[in-house]
């Protein structure tokens, strides 16, 4: 099984090409798959594994499993190399670009020098702020500055769905933070019926935050593109920030904007990592 490793600010994907396959994967799932090829030690390793297959409603569709196995609606970071690979392999030569996921079809415009894709704006749609669609048990719209009690501590969060729920969660350091035991434990809440990526702003100024996140399905990684874009919208929403604002991850910087057609649209690099072959004795 052939295979390319992409990363979008650290936010790592294992690419499986389906896009002119004449077979099908009936005798694995993709989630057995992605539990294989996406652990660290037995397999490639990576936070999700993104399968390439044609659409017959936009240039290509992408599917992402978590590195856990279940399937979200939308990555950010995995669209942006998701665009970048299929036009790099020749499947796409137009710009901007389509494609469709579980979270319907978006655009994506390539920043191009010559025919080398350097970067990627994706027009990642409107915010969702309606509590059932995102969903949270939460009455009111939108979702802001609300309580949420976990394990005895309080905290204010803010929930926004860009395709996918978000719990935006505002603090003024990350030393008092115990990360790994908030993370999951809000990712899990009984407020969230299909559990929430969770993300610990620092409010740097009117113009940059500071993000960590645990990701749903994935626990902490270096970016999250989807995550970025809803701690923006939240900012916006408390009053902290601009609507256009540099959002620095562990992994890097991305350009979030949240413009006056209600749009929110995301710029960020998407790199190659390596391209290899799984043998069999990998996958069975």
């Amino acid at each position: 099984m052939e295979f390319v490793k992409m990363h979008g600010l650290g936010n790592d994907f294992v690419f499986l090409d389906q896009f002119e396959s004449t077979t099908d994967l009936i005798d694995r799932s993709y989630s057995e798959l992605a539990l294989k090829l996406c652990h660290r030690q037995f397999g490639v390793g990576g936070d999700g594994f993104i399968v390439v297959l044609p659409s017959e409603q936009a240039d290509a569709k992408m599917r992402i499993i978590n590195s856990d196995g279940s399937e979200p609606e939308m990555c950010g970071n995995g669209i942006r190399c998701f665009a970048r690979y299929i036009y790099d392999r020749g499947y796409v030569k137009k710009n901007p670009l389509q494609v469709e996921t579980l979270a319907g079809i978006l655009t994506l415009q390539l920043a191009l020098e010559g025919d080398r894709v350097t970067g990627v704006k994706v027009d990642m749609g409107e915010p969702i702020l309606k509590p059932e669609l995102i969903p949270v048990k939460v009455q009111g719209e939108p979702v802001v500055a609300e309580t949420l009690q976990v394990e005895g501590q309080e905290f204010r969060f803010t929930a926004v769905s860009m395709g996918n729920p978000h719990c935006v969660v505002f603090v003024e350091d990350y030393e008092s933070l115990d990360f790994k035991r908030w993370g999951p434990a809000i990712e899990k809440h009984e407020l969230f019926p299909r559990k929430t990526n969770v993300e610990f702003i620092i409010v740097n100024n009117r113009n940059e935050l500071t993000m960590k996140v645990w990701e749903r399905g994935s626990g902490p990684t270096l970016a999250c593109g989807t995550g970025a874009c809803a701690s923006a919208v939240a900012a916006v929403l408390n009053g902290k920030t601009e609507r256009k604002v540099t959002v620095h991850l562990p992994g890097g910087d991305l350009l979030i904007e949240w413009g006056s057609d209600n749009r929110v649209y995301m710029t960020g690099p998407a790199t190659y990592v390596f391209k290899g072959v799984m043998l069999e004795d990998s996958i069975n």
